[in-house]
């Protein structure tokens, strides 16, 4: 390991010189052992790391993340996967271990939003968890490690130009960080708050009521929004998030847009879509963005302009308005985590569209009576963490 390692350029091509180091001396935590990653690739890694070290030590169980520009697409822990989402995750073919299943969860949150992600493992990466990647269109991964068969599949990646970085987990940062910002510094300590259980013992609402399994999905929610760009809002279900929205000056904006991926994550589940068929040797990308318009409103009009020969080898029934709203009526046990307080109960109604039943937010809001009052309304429990989490 060095000190320092020069990078080809900054946030964009223009932006030179570029590099990472250790300012007090030492050597970097990293090690690169494929491709040659850029500096947007390690805040991602960075940043992936910690939210994936973090899901595991609070869990106990295997945690991955699906990262793009520096916010996750997608975080999971390595829990089985049914039937179902192994077809809507195309991987059906596929043996999966337990941290397979975490990526496998993660990327499979919001594959729009995942295409060409920078991928973050807590564990050893194995010969599963390569394969898995070596088929989807990704930037790179850190790990702490990888077995000598993962590696060598992650090295035959893009002509051997995939991006490999080995993470130094016992790697502790100092306790003060900083960053420059048009020249002038700026320095804090370190978001060391730990999120556990501990943090969900505030109920406000007339339901008390926390299964351990929203439990867990509100932990996960949290220590994702500990690491998305401000404002965000995170719905996670069954031990993976299943939609994220990130960096929103309203928290509103936040809600609907995590609580539209929740829904498309769930509509890609309807008995409808599982059984589109498509044509022989369509990619996976093209399979995600043909279910997103099948799922979407413009489907109709993919139709009229006579496209879906070559994208189905049977013409597929419209997903109805209808039969969209009553699927979507099905979706409950959702739990759903803010990094701030939600300043009016218009989060909470649209949350409930989603199936949402659990919530965790710090509270503080001077309409907090309102929010709680909407919660109460639907028999939803919400905790008052106490703890923002704002991450820029």
């Amino acid at each position: 390991m060095a000190n320092e390692l020069l990078l080809k350029y900054g946030c964009n091509p223009n932006q030179k010189p570029s590099r990472i180091f250790m300012k007090e001396g030492g050597e970097l935590p990293i090690e690169v052992l494929g491709g040659r990653p850029g500096y947007i690739n390690f805040l991602d890694a960075f940043n992936s790391w910690q939210l994936v070290k973090e899901l595991k030590e609070a869990t106990g169980l295997p945690a991955a993340a699906s990262f793009k520009h520096v916010s996750p697409a997608g975080a999971a822990v390595g829990l089985p996967l049914s039937d179902t989402l192994k077809k809507i995750y195309f991987v059906e073919d596929m043996e999966l271990t337990p941290l397979a299943c975490a990526y496998a969860r993660a990327r499979g949150a919001d594959r729009m939003s995942s295409y060409g992600d920078w991928a973050a493992l807590s564990d050893v990466c194995d010969k599963e968890t390569a394969l898995l990647l070596s088929r989807e269109v990704s930037d790179g991964v850190i790990a702490p490690g990888y077995t000598d068969e993962a590696l060598e599949i992650l090295r035959r990646k893009r002509k051997g130009n995939y991006n490999v970085v080995k993470i130094d987990p016992s790697y502790r940062p100092a306790p003060v960080e900083q960053k420059d910002v048009y020249g002038v510094t700026f320095e804090q300590g370190r978001n060391e708050v730990v999120i556990d259980e501990a943090m969900l013992q505030n109920l406000v609402t007339q339901n008390k009521m926390l299964p351990q399994e929203a439990k867990r999905d509100l932990i996960l929610s949290l220590i994702t929004l500990k690491y998305t760009q401000s404002n965000s809002v995170c719905y996670a279900k069954d031990g993976q998030v299943i939609g994220v929205g990130a960096g929103q000056q309203s928290r509103i904006h936040c809600t609907r847009l995590a609580g539209n991926k929740a829904d498309v994550w769930y509509l890609r589940q309807h008995p409808k879509v599982l059984g589109l068929q498509f044509v022989d040797g369509i990619r996976r990308a093209d399979r995600d963005n043909t279910i997103d318009v099948y799922i979407s409103d413009e489907y109709e009009d993919v139709l009229a302009d006579g496209v879906w020969q070559t994208l189905f080898a049977v013409k597929p029934e419209p997903l109805t308005a209808q039969e969209k709203k009553e699927w979507l009526a099905t979706q409950s046990g959702v739990s759903l985590g803010s990094d701030a307080f939600f300043p009016f109960g218009d989060n909470i109604e649209r949350a409930r569209k989603s199936g949402v039943a659990y919530i965790a937010e710090p509270g503080g809001s001077i309409r907090d009576d309102h929010v709680i009052d909407t919660c109460n309304k639907y028999g939803m429990a919400m905790a008052f963490t106490g703890q923002r989490l704002f991450h820029h």
